[in-house]
């Protein structure tokens, strides 16, 4: 049987366990509305607030399938599918799946059209494997941590206010990293082109296309903040992330044809 990223078998098992975690969110809710009508509590409200959770859930959604959207041309569309249903996220998963390229000697855009089992196998065990630490770390970690931070708030709360923020910091920069680590090219290129290490050729100036789109999407955020406190428009804090999302691709665009790309 030939391999495919989309073969009906993938999307099958795929579909098997997105039902299981959509069958224990449905267990759950219903234990919870069971547990709240023996406690007394007013079911008009508990239905307002299902009803309410329901409907926002659609915009923070739409930012799921732009990112199932974006991974699907190198990965398919069940893999990326399976890993933003349950537990990960765009910049997690395009990370993963890069870094597990780049061990093959690859990128994703080397994929397209030309995925092979192995490649799929090796890629697939990074994203999902990998992510699963977190899963066991935090009961066993969580607890002694949590008393550390708590302990440390105690003797210095303003050191453990900027330890918290550094720490947050800290992780965020890891992500960012990658947005500015193709900037080196304007410096080091000659004519203008710009050659890495697989000998592929481009523009010097293509690496300020993700930190232009990093600063857009910024600017989007802010916007939608200031929109959100000085006209109240609070129903705009679901939809900030996915607004942001697409306009910084949309104009990735024309800043990739504005600045170049690879040759």
């Amino acid at each position: 049987m030939e391999f495919h990223i989309n073969h009906p078998i993938i999307f099958v098992i795929v579909a098997v366990i997105v039902a299981a975690v959509l069958a224990q969110s449905v267990y759950f809710l219903v234990k919870a509305v069971k547990r709240a009508k023996e406690k007394g509590m007013d079911m008009t409200k508990i239905k307002k607030t299902v009803r309410s959770a329901a409907i926002f859930t659609i915009a923070p959604a739409v930012s799921i399938v732009i990112a199932v959207i974006s991974l699907s041309q190198s990965l398919g569309i069940p893999l990326p599918w399976l890993r933003l249903s349950v537990v990960g996220s765009l910049s997690y998963e395009a990370i993963a799946a890069a870094n597990a390229a780049s061990g093959m000697g690859k990128s994703l855009a080397d994929f397209v059209g030309n995925m092979d089992a192995s490649s799929y196998i090796s890629i697939t065990i990074v994203m999902t494997v990998s992510i699963m630490v977190g899963i066991w770390l935090v009961p066993v970690l969580s607890k002694e941590i949590k008393n550390g931070l708590v302990s440390f708030e105690k003797k210095d709360a303003k050191w453990s206010g900027l330890l918290q923020n550094a720490l947050f910091l800290g992780m965020i920069s890891a992500f960012v990293g990658y947005v500015f680590c193709d900037i080196g090219r304007l410096w080091q290129s000659e004519g203008g082109i710009f050659t890495n290490s697989k000998g592929e050729q481009f523009t010097a100036t293509s690496g300020l296309v993700p930190v232009l789109v990093m600063l857009i999407s910024a600017l989007l955020m802010v916007l939608c903040g200031l929109l959100m406190k000085k006209l109240k428009w609070k129903w705009l804090n679901d939809y900030a992330l996915p607004l942001s999302m697409v306009i910084g691709m949309a104009v990735a665009i024309p800043l990739t044809s504005w600045l170049g790309g690879a040759l």
